[in-house]
């Protein structure tokens, strides 16, 4: 059976279109009104808005423009400061890589004792898992003491290579900012910047060199009492603010680092607790006292190492390693080392450089002990400034001031040398005379700090004696021999009193003043006995000086035999005058004369009764006890010891 299709057709009809056509029509019937409206509205709007438009248009584009630019001016100043924020937030940072200073224990010179910590501090850095199973934690903080020079800056570096560990130097000062709060951000982002290299390698270090410029006690009063850092505002201040960021990265609170991390643990995938890397921080001060207590708790600056001045075997050490750098004669270490005492390990490796320039200028291809010794003596006293134009008399002034504080010196000193006596200019002194120590000394009785103020007070008694008039360059003799008094009176004790100055911040009460000027003039009194004994001596030294305007500990010994030798003799002693030509090196038997020829035996006839009767009255009253120190009184160096330059009035 079969089906035929049927087709649809989809024309429309008349009758569909006047269907559609009565619906529309109806439509409008019943909403012509609105139609209308809209219709005259469109047709106002066609005819009266481009005029409306043309009138306003300026008016309106003007409008955007400025909120345009507004928005512009907003978003330039929040880009502008976010970038200096940024920028003034990167603190000057050196980051050295493992290995990269190679440096090691072996290059670290003259303190032993110190390497057996850092030791100890490596091995742990080293080993941070083995310890923490054990149930201990890793030192986070080292804080390094001692004197500039002495390595402790390098100390770090040597523990940051020998651990395999990344190694940030930074200066504390470079934490300070004149916006409050940069600071702050510095700080941070530099211990971010550490968390990150330590969860690489396992630990890093930082080293904050003078943490003591940022890391002062909060208790210091400024004007009003009112604590350091407590003012506030855009600039300055924040100094406690700075103190109190640090504190809280050295020991901070236990926080997952990224966000990644913390929607873990939200969701719980994350249970254990967060292990903070290991962040070594090591600080280097030379003034600790000062410090923050707060700093010095267990737990941040909780280990404390003391890196002081090599002693002589450490100095011997760090010559020798310092010489092997540069091609150098047969030089005697032991002696290099008793010329040192008291030198740090960087002003030995500055003076060894500075006698490899002293050779190569003087065109030797090796160090000799001569470029040695000018190197080392350029460096204490500074550099030789002659004056070529100075006045015979004055040149005469200069050599019996300084032969003075030599001979006190020569005659005085039991564990110390007379290094060197010199009318040339060094620096600020017009000349000096310099004692250099024989052995290391730890302690001093009374006699010693009474014979180095008899040292000081040389000068003025040699004006006296031989120049017959009182010269101005006296001032820092004066001044050191007055600060060794009061020590000697308020301090130590050694005049019979238990009374201390330091109680009372070193400030001596009118009664103690006395009793120092009464002990200066009896040190004075005494050591103008000593020249007028030596007064042979004294003038040959003088004399010799005007001549050769320097002479070593061992020329003035030589001088002084020769002298002793004359004086057994019975010989008279005459002087070469300082205008003659000829080179004098030692004294020189002349006939009698009157042109400028000094004769000693009758230059002190004046006054030798008098100074014999006060010295046979101080020989009776001197006792021979000694009482050692803990903390010395400094042995009279250049600086207490000669003749001051001028002042510009004076001058």
């Amino acid at each position: 059976m079969s089906v035929t299709p049927t087709t649809r057709n989809d024309t429309p009809t008349v009758d569909d279109i006047e269907r559609v056509l009565g619906k529309v029509v109806a439509r409008v019937k019943k909403s012509w009104r609105p139609i209308l409206i809209i219709a005259l509205i469109a047709g106002a709007a066609f005819f009266f808005l481009p005029a409306v438009i043309t009138q306003y248009l300026q008016y309106l584009l003007y409008g955007l423009f400025m909120l345009f630019q507004l928005l512009f001016a907003v978003l330039f100043m929040i880009v502008q400061f976010v970038a200096l924020f940024w920028f003034l937030a990167r603190g000057r940072v050196y980051w050295i890589q493992p290995g990269e200073s190679g440096v090691g224990f072996d290059d670290y010179k003259g303190n032993p004792e110190i390497i057996e910590a850092s030791r100890r501090i490596v091995t742990l850095l080293r080993g941070v898992k083995e310890f923490k199973e054990m149930g201990g934690e890793v030192t986070r903080g080292v804080l390094l003491i001692g004197p500039p020079g002495t390595g402790k800056s390098y100390l770090a570096q040597v523990i940051s290579t020998e651990a395999g560990v990344p190694f940030g130097y930074m200066s504390a000062p470079s934490f300070q900012s004149m916006f409050m709060g940069i600071g702050n951000m510095k700080v941070m982002f530099l211990y971010n910047k550490a968390r990150k290299l330590a969860r690489k390698y396992g630990a890093c270090i930082l080293f904050i060199d003078e943490i003591d410029a940022i890391g002062g006690s909060r208790m210091n009063q400024q004007g009003g009492g009112m604590p350091l850092g407590a003012l506030g505002g855009m600039f300055g201040g924040g100094g406690s603010g700075l103190l109190n960021e640090l504190l809280n990265q050295m020991d901070p609170p236990r926080q997952d680092p990224g966000w990644v991390e913390r929607i873990l643990r939200k969701i719980g995938l994350r249970k254990k607790a967060y292990e903070r890397p290991v962040v070594l921080t090591m600080g280097a001060t030379n003034i600790a006292e000062v410090l923050d207590p707060a700093l010095l708790r267990p737990g941040r600056f909780d280990r404390k190492i003391s890196v002081d001045r090599p002693d002589f075997d450490g100095r011997k050490e760090v010559i020798e390693y310092y010489l092997n750098k540069v091609a150098h004669e047969d030089l005697n270490l032991d002696k290099l080392s008793y010329d040192t005492i008291g030198y740090s390990p960087a002003a030995i490796k500055f003076i060894v450089n500075e006698a490899v320039i002293q050779a190569h200028f003087n065109g030797r291809t090796k160090v000799s002990y001569q470029d040695f010794t000018r190197a080392r003596e350029a460096h204490e006293w500074g550099l030789r400034h002659p004056i070529a134009s100075m006045s015979v008399e004055d040149r005469r002034r200069l050599a019996y001031h300084e032969a003075g504080h030599a001979v006190a010196m020569y005659k005085l000193l039991r564990r110390s040398r007379l290094e060197k006596v010199t009318i040339v200019r060094h620096e600020g002194a017009l000349g000096l005379a310099a004692p250099k120590p024989v052995q290391e000394t730890y302690t001093q009785d009374k006699q010693e700090i009474l014979s180095a103020i008899q040292i000081s007070l040389a000068s003025r008694a040699a004006e006296e004696l031989f120049l017959k008039t009182q010269l101005s360059g006296v001032t820092s003799d004066f001044t050191s021999a007055t600060r060794m008094a009061a020590a000697y009176i308020g301090v130590l004790g050694m005049n019979g009193s238990l009374y201390s100055n330091l109680a009372f911040l070193d400030r001596p009460d009118g009664a103690m003043k006395g009793d120092i000027d009464k002990l200066l003039k009896e040190q004075y009194n005494k050591v103008k006995q000593l020249l007028a004994r030596e007064s042979n001596l004294v003038i040959s030294i003088a004399e010799t000086l005007l001549q050769k305007q320097e002479l070593d500990g061992d020329e003035v010994t030589a001088l002084a035999h020769e002298v002793e030798e004359r004086e057994k003799d019975g010989r008279p002693i005459h002087y070469l005058p300082a205008t003659h030509d000829a080179p004098v090196s030692t004294l020189e038997l002349l006939d009698k004369g009157r042109d400028g020829r000094l004769v000693a035996t009758s230059i002190l006839a004046d006054n030798s009764a008098e100074l014999e009767a006060e010295a046979e009255k101080d020989r009776e009253e001197e006792t021979a006890d000694a009482v050692p120190l803990v903390n010395p009184t400094p042995a009279p160096g250049p600086a207490a010891s000669q003749m001051d330059m001028p002042k510009k009035e004076e001058a």
